[in-house]
Formats: C-alpha cells, sequence, structure tokens
C-alpha cells in the first residue's frame, strides 16, 4: 500500500502542462486546436494530424462536459454518435469551422444550424460497405437456417438424436435458392448486398425512387417502383435507405400488413426506420416469420425496456455491422484526413464530404482560404512570433488574407533543440515523444479535471498519466 502511494504523482495544474507545451525561447505553438469531443484514443487521427494541429480529446456526453479551452479555440471536431450538437450547442463554440462525423450518419448534427453559423459537416460515407453488406447477409443466413437459434439449443444443454427431434428444433428453417429477396435502397451498401444475395441464388428486387432507369439493367437486378410493390412481392426485405423526415417508420403496421405473411426482415441502416411496437406485434402472432436488426430505435438496446423484449424469433446485433479492425481504422483515418483538409485548403472547396454546403453557401459567412496564423508555417512554430495565434474564419464579403505560399515542408515543425526543453520532475522530453502514436498500455491518458495530454510511446509532463503534445481535456 505504501509503494502505491509513493508511486501516485501530484496532478500537474493546466498553466504546467500548457507550459510543458512551450519551447525553451517561445511561446505556445500557434498550431489549430482539434478537439475529439465523446472519445479519448486517438492514437489513429495523431499521426495525420500532429504537424498541422495540436489535438485533444473530451470523452464528454454533452457540450456541458467540454473544456471551456475547447469551446473557445477549436477549429475542428471529430465525434462519433455518442453526443450530439443541436443549435443551442453549436453557439457554445466560438471558433469552430469544421465537424467531421466519424460514420456515415449525421442525424445527431444541426446541419442547417451548422452551416447558418458558419460551419462545415462532413461524414465518411465509404467505411465499413464490404463489413455491413457481409453483416447483412449473415443476418439473412441466420434467419433462413435458424443457425442461431440451434447454436443456443445446443448450448443451453439440449441433446438432439434423430431426425424427428432436428425437425421439431429447427422447424422454420428455409432454402434460399429462388426466394425473393428486396433491398430497399440501393446505395453502396444495397449493391453490396444485391450482388452477395445473388451468389446465394436470390431473385433480388429493389426499390429506390431517387436512382435513374436503367441501374437495375447494369446490375442484372429487378427494379419496383413503388414501396408496396416491393413489400408484396418479396420473401425477406433488407433495408438499406438513409433517414429522413420522410421515412421514419417506413416500416410500421399498415406497411407490415402489406408484406407477404411469413417474411422476414433485416435492418442494418436506422432503427427508426421501423416501428418496433409493431414489429413485435408482428412477430408474435407470426405474420412475420423473423427479424434481424443491427439498429434500434433506442441505443444501447435494453432488453428489459425494448417492445421486442418478448418477441419471437428475432436476432438483435449492439450496431456492429460496420466493425472490422480494417474498417475501424479506414475510418478514424479517412475522419482525420478531412480536418487535415480543411486545415491546409479552403472550405468547404477542399473537402471531399460536405454534407450541409448548400447552407454554407446560402449564408453569410462562407469561408476563405485560413488565415496564416491558422496556417503555421515553421517560423511561428518555432515560437518565434509573439502574436497569439487567431482561429477566427474569413467572411467573404471582407478580403480574405493572401494565402501563404510555401513548400509543404514548411508547413511542419522545425527542428528543435531539445536539450533547452523543459521537463517534468520525473521525466525528460525526448524527440520522439512529439510524433510517436499514442499507445494502449497502461500509460494511457486517463480523463482527469480540466487539461491532460494524450500520450505517445515515450511519455512525458505527465498529469497522472497524460503527456505531451495532444491536449486531452476533461471537465469532471
Amino acid at each position: 500500500m505504501d509503494k502505491l502511494k509513493k508511486a501516485k504523482r501530484q496532478r500537474i495544474s493546466v498553466d504546467r502542462i500548457v507550459e510543458g507545451m512551450r519551447h525553451a525561447n517561445g511561446p505556445i505553438h500557434p498550431r489549430p486546436l482539434v478537439a475529439l469531443l465523446d472519445g479519448r484514443d486517438c492514437s489513429v487521427e495523431m499521426p495525420i494530424l500532429k504537424d498541422v494541429a495540436t489535438v485533444a480529446f473530451c470523452d464528454a456526453q454533452s457540450t456541458q462536459e467540454i473544456h471551456e479551452k475547447v469551446l473557445l479555440e477549436a477549429v475542428g471536431a471529430l465525434m462519433w454518435h455518442s453526443i450530439s450538437l443541436t443549435r443551442e450547442d453549436l453557439d457554445k463554440f466560438k471558433a469552430l469551422r469544421i465537424i467531421v462525423r466519424i460514420g456515415s450518419d449525421f442525424d445527431n448534427i444541426d446541419i442547417k444550424a451548422a452551416g447558418e453559423l458558419g460551419i462545415a459537416v462532413c461524414n465518411v460515407p465509404g467505411y465499413g460497405v464490404e463489413e455491413v453488406a457481409d453483416s447483412t447477409i449473415c443476418h439473412i443466413l441466420n434467419l433462413y437456417r435458424r443457425t442461431h437459434w440451434l447454436a443456443n439449443t445446443i448450448k443451453e444443454g439440449r441433446k438432439l438424436y434423430g431426425a424427428e427431434q432436428i425437425r421439431d428444433a429447427a422447424q422454420g428453417a428455409a432454402r434460399l435458392r429462388d426466394d425473393k429477396l428486396g433491398i430497399v435502397g440501393l446505395g453502396r451498401v444495397g449493391v453490396a448486398v444485391a450482388l452477395r444475395a445473388k451468389v446465394f441464388g436470390f431473385n433480388v428486387l429493389f426499390y429506390d425512387p431517387y436512382l435513374p432507369d436503367g441501374v437495375e439493367k447494369s446490375l442484372g437486378l429487378t427494379r419496383v417502383y413503388t414501396l408496396q410493390d416491393l413489400l408484396y412481392q418479396c420473401d425477406c426485405v433488407s433495408l438499406h435507405c438513409t433517414l429522413n423526415e420522410h421515412n421514419h417508420h417506413l416500416i410500421n403496421e399498415y406497411t407490415i400488413k402489406q408484406m407477404r405473411p411469413g417474411a422476414f426482415l433485416v435492418n442494418t441502416a436506422h432503427g427508426n426506420l421501423i416501428d418496433e411496437v409493431a414489429l413485435a406485434v408482428a412477430l408474435k402472432d407470426g405474420r412475420l416469420r423473423g427479424a434481424a436488426l443491427d439498429v434500434t430505435e433506442v441505443e444501447p438496446f435494453n432488453w428489459t425496456t425494448n417492445p421486442l423484449k418478448d418477441a419471437p424469433n428475432v436476432i438483435i446485433t449492439p450496431h456492429s455491422a460496420w466493425y472490422s479492425d480494417q474498417s475501424c481504422n479506414e475510418l478514424r483515418e479517412q475522419a482525420a484526413g478531412e480536418i487535415r483538409r480543411a486545415i491546409t485548403g479552403r472550405i468547404p472547396e477542399s473537402l471531399r464530404n460536405c454534407v450541409n454546403k448548400e447552407y454554407l453557401l446560402d449564408g453569410n459567412a462562407s469561408w476563405g482560404p485560413l488565415e496564416p496564423s491558422v496556417r503555421a508555417p515553421s517560423h511561428e512554430l518555432n515560437g518565434n512570433t509573439p502574436t497569439p495565434p487567431s482561429f477566427r474564419y474569413t467572411p467573404t464579403h471582407v478580403p480574405p488574407p493572401p494565402i501563404i505560399s510555401t513548400p509543404p515542408q514548411t508547413l511542419t515543425m522545425a527542428p528543435v533543440d531539445h536539450s533547452e526543453t523543459p521537463t517534468c520532475p520525473s521525466q525528460s522530453l525526448t524527440p520522439n515523444a512529439m510524433s510517436t502514436p499514442i499507445s494502449n498500455d497502461t500509460t494511457s491518458p486517463q480523463s482527469v479535471n480540466h487539461m491532460s495530454v494524450a500520450p505517445g510511446n515515450t511519455t512525458t509532463c505527465k498529469m497522472e498519466t497524460e503527456t505531451v503534445p495532444a491536449v486531452a481535456v476533461s471537465e469532471q
């Protein structure tokens, strides 16, 4: 116990941490601040952003938990799906210019309000297409072949002998070939599911009113022009459309009655596409033979309160269809890349996936290039300029500052004499500390009061276990 007490480090104040980010002969680096709002791990983002921005994490569930420094100075924000940004929340950010949703959905952000406030909102639509399509096919196979329930039967200790017992346990298992699979929304995932389903022998139909004629011929699919026709004809329906004001509860009591008796339903798109109360009734009544959902109306799913808790023949997975180790890394890399393009280029012209561009262009705060202080050329990174950085956007009706025409290498940190770098009482700052990705070992940063610093593998200037250079922000 005494050893543990001795090992515990004294907490370092915010001023001490900021001081640890200074060079011995100058002020804090005038780099723009980018914050991960609802997460802690910045190990993928750091190598992409470390030479153009200071990366912070907040691990917040609401804007009330975000540190004041982030609200005042953050130019960019990365966010998953566990935090929402309304107009009131967006108003709290005084310098924000870009939000990147780490994922394809952006219904947790008021994109219109963001555009009117001069904030670009981007997503990452291309990630996890293969994973979601594969997961969808897995759900379909589980429903048809009842693999999930048969595996649970064995796990529960039941011993099945002979054809009769197998028949009783596998009652409802069906053949896939020549059944009709209906796809609602033929986007990236919808196409990937259709191509996979054809291999299994499905006759694939789709409904998508936004696609031009002829798409069905290029893919060898059958097109229907009303949702009612799709529901009436298909033995299994899989949802792959985006959520909007027109399709909330697309599958409801009325549309379920239009489906074939004994049909299957699969949803790996959006939980609010299905009225779960109506689905539970249909499953209990036998109107539908089974359902597999990776997304639900309320997440995380709660078996004790959800209407589907007593429904038979339902499979629920925890919004995990998108995940693989590869897709997760690709997702985060693409999100960080969008932030980098915003810092080093023009907004919104340099952005690949801006989802509120029409609101930005219609507003009065459409932006020019980033100001020189935000671009952070190397002479400023050396700490020779006493003027603090400015992170405000430049409205187009004001003549924008000249674009700094410098070689790419001048935008990175110039060499620094680390022998003069201030150190913590117990550890010294090494050159690798500014560039090594965050590790997942016991030296990973902990969210503590006010601000901490996310580490590289070489740790320095710790608050508990936090290190320079990526500022981790939290408030208790």
